[in-house]
């Protein structure tokens, strides 16, 4: 069997010099499926996710991306390698318009990125109708478009969501996820951390539940919706 695309493994660190927040905590996942890591609130979700970025050091493991070990290196090299990633919040630039976030989305090419862009206004078809618009005048959700339309722009391998749904509508959250769907249907692989863990389950090739930093379950989207414990302590029974 072979190796999962991206696999962030037994990852133990914290932030500086302060405590370990992550404890052994492994999570990978495959070329074009999605991957989920929910768990309750200071549970590490979001600090798994920027250690498999390169946002803090560990001080075990290793975070290999198609094969190679990364661990060493920035973020800024992980995303000349492929990856991007969106934050939870601060997100895009305000000031500028919707069409100039897109444009700073695309700052390590050198090619013409004008057939990229045009695949994010189909993807998110109100972002065409705003693209002269300041960012920071849209809607949350609208403002989630923006960013996860600016990081499409490095034509990633691998999209790194943070919360992509937090402060969302319902409807709204239902079409991020139906365009996270698409988008990894197209062969980007997606690792993403979600507050709403039954809907982002049901999108998940594969789940992980951490518990105070560890791996508390992990399996298929399916498995996990099935299973009664996490349904019982996680799902709201």
């Amino acid at each position: 069997m072979s190796e999962p695309f991206l696999i962030g493994d037994a990852m133990t660190g914290g932030y500086g010099t302060g405590a370990d927040i992550l404890h052994e905590c492994t999570v990978s996942v495959d070329k074009g499926e999605v991957a989920v890591i929910v768990g309750p609130n200071g549970a590490g979700k979001s600090t798994a996710m920027k250690a498999v970025f390169g946002m803090l050091n560990l001080r075990e493991g290793s975070v290999t991306l198609d094969g190679e070990d990364i661990t060493a290196l920035t973020p800024q090299a992980r995303v000349a390698k492929g990856m991007a990633f969106v934050p939870q919040t601060n997100n895009i630039f305000t000031t500028m318009t919707v069409e100039e976030n897109l444009e700073m989305g695309a700052f390590l090419r050198r090619d013409d990125i004008h057939a990229t862009i045009d695949q994010i206004y189909d993807l998110f078809p109100i972002l065409r109708d705003k693209r002269r618009q300041a960012a920071g005048e849209l809607s949350g959700g609208q403002r989630q478009q923006v960013a996860f339309g600016r990081a499409l722009m490095t034509q990633p391998t691998v999209l790194m969501l943070d919360e992509p749904t937090a402060g969302v509508s319902p409807i709204v959250m239902d079409e991020l996820f139906d365009r996270i769907i698409e988008v990894a249907r197209a062969g980007v692989t997606i690792l993403m951390v979600e507050q709403n863990a039954r809907q982002a389950l049901e999108i998940a090739d594969k789940g992980y539940v951490l518990v105070q930093g560890r791996n508390g379950y992990s399996g298929s989207g399916k498995d996990l919706l099935a299973n009664p414990d996490v349904r019982k302590s996680f799902l709201g029974g």
